[in-house]
């Protein structure tokens, strides 16, 4: 025996051991030798596993595959190592596949031909089957166009008179896909991790976030801010996404607790010191209505531009304090991380709650260049008079 027909029956013998895998799992695995009537795939550590020549032709009976392609397949058999097929993955070639892939729960590939009353006909291979319209997608109210000519995977859900009357759902397998999703997307949610979500509603006590796979967390209205939030829409919005932070699980009822002014410092309360005009404390410039400070833009929000004035305490600039016409123009006149210099139009009592105007800093600018000009006038028009009483005195003293 040459080497090759050795290492074709040290692939033959190794396929007939192994067992790690269940009929009706999908594998997907690397062609690693093609004889003349089945090739072996290595499916990783599951080893090697048989598929018959058939399957991997082409409708002109030409072979599609070569060493070393992967190609994805369902394990059909366990007995005698393990047999895959494409044909229960791609489409059903005939009713006795069909009834096996309705006995063992296996996929298999149709293409939706129409809609008819209450659902779609689907074919799968060569015979005909009724999709019902709910079942379809796991989306409400989608339209027929939408489906018509294209090619899904279905669960056979009723076999019935030899075949000819068979009901398949695509739902059923996409509730499962996304069901495994949500499992693997819950693994990764654990207290303290940091993750992105986008908006999906917003409601008086908060909004929810869907975090990937359909998982939702609660973003209480108490968790975004440090400051009193009154409407939670004037800090996120639906559709928008947003990075938070996991507080809490609750492995019982699936509950995931999240929050958002975690991400950033907590601001120390305001001292006497920091509120007495013109004064400073700790090294903090003053913050007090009327004083003009620089900060740091921190992020943007729908409503307004929020401002580092120091650590730990950050102010916010309401869209109708920036002094930008077009509000689609305020991320790029205050990009994050530029200095900005703002007027402190208020504080709250607890020193959180910081409101900031670049719209009184402009004011505030052209009051100061009215005055310069007044005082530049005034010193004109004394010194005009005084020129004008030295020549009359002098006129009066040549008498």
């Amino acid at each position: 025996m040459n080497e090759p027909d050795e290492d074709f029956a040290t692939l033959f013998e190794a396929s007939a051991r192994t067992s790690r895998v269940e009929k009706g799992q999908t594998v997907e695995g690397t062609v690693v030798a093609i004889g003349p009537e089945v090739a072996f795939v290595n499916v990783g550590g599951k080893g090697e596993a048989m598929i018959a020549i058939d399957e991997l032709k082409n409708q002109d009976g030409l072979l599609e595959v070569v060493v070393g392609d992967r190609l994805q397949a369902t394990v059909v058999s366990t007995h005698d190592g393990v047999t895959l097929s494409r044909q229960l993955v791609r489409a059903a070639a005939s009713a006795q596949q069909i009834e096996e892939a309705f006995h063992a729960r296996l996929p298999v590939e149709g293409r939706v031909e129409g809609a008819v009353k209450g659902g779609y006909e689907i074919r799968v291979g060569r015979t005909r089957a009724f999709c019902p319209v709910s079942q379809i997608d796991t989306v409400r109210g989608t339209e027929a166009a939408e489906h018509i000519g294209r090619v899904y995977t279905f669960r056979i859900t009723e076999f019935k008179e030899g075949g000819r009357n068979l009901v398949v759902s695509r739902r059923a397998l996409l509730d499962e896909e996304r069901q495994a999703a949500a499992a693997d997307v819950r693994r990764s949610i654990v207290p303290g991790a940091e993750i992105t979500g986008r908006v999906v509603s917003i409601r008086d006590f908060g909004a929810f976030v869907d975090l990937g796979a359909g998982v939702q967390g609660l973003l209480h209205v108490s968790e975004m801010g440090w400051s009193r939030v009154a409407d939670p829409a004037q800090v996120v919005s639906p559709g928008e996404t947003i990075t938070v932070k996991v507080l809490r699980v609750d492995e019982g009822t699936q509950r995931i607790a999240l929050g958002l002014k975690q991400l950033t410092p907590e601001p120390e309360p305001a001292s006497s010191g920091d509120l007495e005009a013109g004064g400073t404390a700790a090294g903090r410039p003053a913050i007090v209505a009327g004083a003009r400070i620089t900060g740091t833009v921190e992020r943007h929000a729908r409503f307004g531009v929020f401002i580092a004035l120091a650590r730990g305490l950050t102010g916010l600039m309401p869209m109708s304090e920036t002094d930008v016409a077009n509000e689609a123009d305020v991320p790029k006149t205050f990009p994050v991380g530029a200095e900005v210099e703002v007027v402190v139009l208020d504080v709250d009592e607890a020193g959180r709650r910081i409101r900031l105007s670049r719209t009184a800093v402009r004011s505030a600018q052209e009051a100061a260049e009215m005055r310069e000009y007044t005082e530049r006038q005034g010193q004109a028009d004394t010194s005009g008079f005084g020129s004008l009483a030295d020549k009359l005195k002098g006129a009066l003293k040549g008498r």
